[in-house]
């Protein structure tokens, strides 16, 4: 009984939305395909889980355990930077990591700017209706949240933060790496708006996805 009281299993059993792949879970959790594959195989022999042309949650009741056993721990102990990007997929709403982190997750992980280990802000967008039930979430694990405004470092212990950024149009995402995330085109806009700060990241995106993109254009806020 005690082997299934394993980070593995437990980040498996909160990740899994209806007729995930095993790909997509293992993308999701940042963790290798053989090694979830084989937790898998035991959380259905189990019966926590089943697969049908996908995996799918079979026991909610232990499905919920593992959550309340996470977000006790998480109220104790920061996540690390994989975990940060791991959490928000537990909360079984949708989401895509926007503005800065938008960035950082279509350059996987090449690029980072305005945060550190002890202040690291991760921005979200999520459905309007879905605000309050976010906030709880967070919550319940412990860890600042705040509406479109990065928070203030000082007010709060936590090196972890999330900043959300409602949207009542729909969130169209895109899946990079297993993390959802907006539109490349989206991304470049942004990027664009402060290109002063995302110069090398648009000579990335420009390289990697064979976009027409002059990365090398002044800015005109730094003419005098």
């Amino acid at each position: 009984m005690m082997e299934y009281v394993d980070e593995t299993a437990a980040k498996i059993m909160l990740v899994i939305q209806p007729g995930d792949s095993i790909r997509r879970i293992a993308q999701k959790i940042d963790g290798s395909y053989s090694w979830v594959y084989d937790w898998i195989e035991r959380l259905e022999e189990a019966g926590f889980i089943r697969r049908d042309d996908g995996v799918y949650i079979n026991d909610y009741t232990v499905r919920d355990c593992y959550r309340e056993m996470i977000a006790g721990i998480s109220r104790s102990v920061d996540p690390s930077i994989d975990e940060r990007y791991t959490i928000p997929h537990f909360a079984e709403m949708p989401f895509a990591y926007t503005k800065i982190d938008s960035v950082y997750v279509w350059t996987h992980g090449g690029y980072q700017i305005a945060r550190g280990h002890d202040d690291y802000p991760i921005f979200i967008q999520v459905a309007e209706r879905d605000v309050d039930r976010w906030t709880a979430f967070f919550d319940e694990f412990g860890i600042p949240s705040t509406i479109e405004d990065r928070p203030d470092s000082t007010e709060y212990s936590e090196t972890v933060s999330y900043v959300l950024f409602p949207t009542s149009s729909g969130i169209t995402r895109e899946w990079v790496d297993g993390n959802p995330v907006i539109s490349l085109d989206e991304t470049i806009k942004h990027m664009r708006e402060f290109r002063v700060n995302y110069e090398p990241a648009l000579e990335m995106i420009a390289e990697e996805y064979d976009r027409d993109i002059d990365a090398s254009h002044d800015d005109p806020r730094l003419k005098p």
